[in-house]
């Protein structure tokens, strides 16, 4: 609370804190679910000259992102996005839309041409859960680039051999769809960017780096490439403000488990794993959490440890400050209490 109290004086205007966590196997991302925790948060908040946007994120769902930042910037004419650390894929589309980007020295950004995830792409080999594999828009475009440049293919019948062998692996409503992905998310890109760039040429150069110049989607976009080569509106923070900026991100860190596996081996009992926050001083914390039980069980190889999820979803809490003892939901439904290092990792 003290720290978005004092970013607050530092930046003036009323801090909103976003945060997807990228646990591994708790991952979070940028989701149409968020829409209307953030319209509750705007709400408490009003409108206000500058909003500033505290985001870390490993990407997610690009019109939800698109939604997210049209929304803020329904309630303020000044819209800053601080980056901690990552703002990736739809994160950075989130990033686009502001009218000032504040990046740490280990800030990144990331190309934002999409990957498509429908119950018509390919199933993974081997998979006993027969999930798929997202599609991604630049992985067919560079299927298609690597039969013309590489391989010499001009003619149009072989072209349309090319076509027809990747079809029967990707389904052709699905291909259809990658390029409309690639069209639209270039179409918002340009929307987004009239914040902050004025000159077309340099307009277009920006999108078509992180639409498709990139190379992949793993590239990451640091702060000196950020504003001297694609020329974003960026800035850096002071240290006064960097290590305000830096604490926010430790204490995140710390509650989510950035980096840290989750051990059903080091639980006996009830657990509660918080995924992802929103949260603002006068909004309230909203939280993503997923909630359960670990018991040993005997099993005819031995005790085994058993894992009961009983709840996961979003919970609310009208202050951001975190107690030093967090609420479990048991399976009976008794509400304990329970030391955080008892268990949570």
């Amino acid at each position: 609370m003290e720290y978005y109290k004092t970013l607050e004086t530092e930046f003036e205007g009323p801090v909103i804190a976003y945060i997807t966590g990228d646990r591994p196997g708790f991952e979070t991302r940028i989701a149409q679910d968020v829409i209307d925790l953030f319209i509750a948060q705007l709400d408490k908040i009003g409108p206000v000259e500058r909003i500033v946007l505290y985001l870390y994120t490993r990407g997610g769902d690009t019109s939800a992102a698109w939604n997210i930042v049209n929304l803020l910037k329904m309630y303020c004419d000044d819209l800053m996005v601080i980056i901690p650390h990552k703002a990736h894929s739809a994160g950075t589309i989130i990033s686009l839309g502001a009218n000032k980007i504040v990046m740490t020295k280990q800030a990144t950004l990331s190309p934002i041409d999409p990957s498509l995830n429908t119950p018509m792409n390919p199933v993974i080999p081997n998979d006993p859960m027969n999930q798929t594999t997202p599609v991604s828009v630049e992985a067919v475009k560079g299927y298609i680039e690597l039969a013309k440049d590489e391989f010499g293919i001009q003619d149009n019948q072989a072209l349309s051999d090319v076509l027809i062998k990747l079809s029967e692996y990707v389904h052709p409503l699905v291909l259809g769809q990658v390029y409309r992905s690639r069209a639209q998310i270039k179409m918002l890109a340009r929307k987004l960017l009239k914040n902050q760039i004025g000159d077309q040429d340099q307009l277009n150069r920006i999108i078509d780096f992180l639409c498709s110049d990139s190379g992949s989607h793993d590239y990451t976009i640091n702060r000196r490439e950020a504003e001297r080569e694609l020329g974003l509106n960026v800035t850096k923070p002071t240290s006064t403000q960097y290590n305000i900026i830096k604490g926010i991100y430790d204490d995140f860190s710390l509650e989510l488990g950035f980096g840290q596996v989750f051990d059903p081996q080091m639980i006996q009992g009830a657990y509660a794993v918080r995924r992802g926050f929103i949260e603002s001083v006068v909004g309230g914390s909203d939280f993503f959490v997923t909630e359960g039980r670990c018991s040993t069980v005997t099993t005819p190889n031995g005790p085994a440890i058993q894992v009961n999820k009983v709840f996961e979803g979003w919970r609310h809490s009208e202050t951001s400050e975190l107690p030093q003892t967090a609420q479990v939901l048991t399976l009976d439904g008794e509400v304990n209490y329970e030391q955080d290092n008892e268990f949570k990792l």
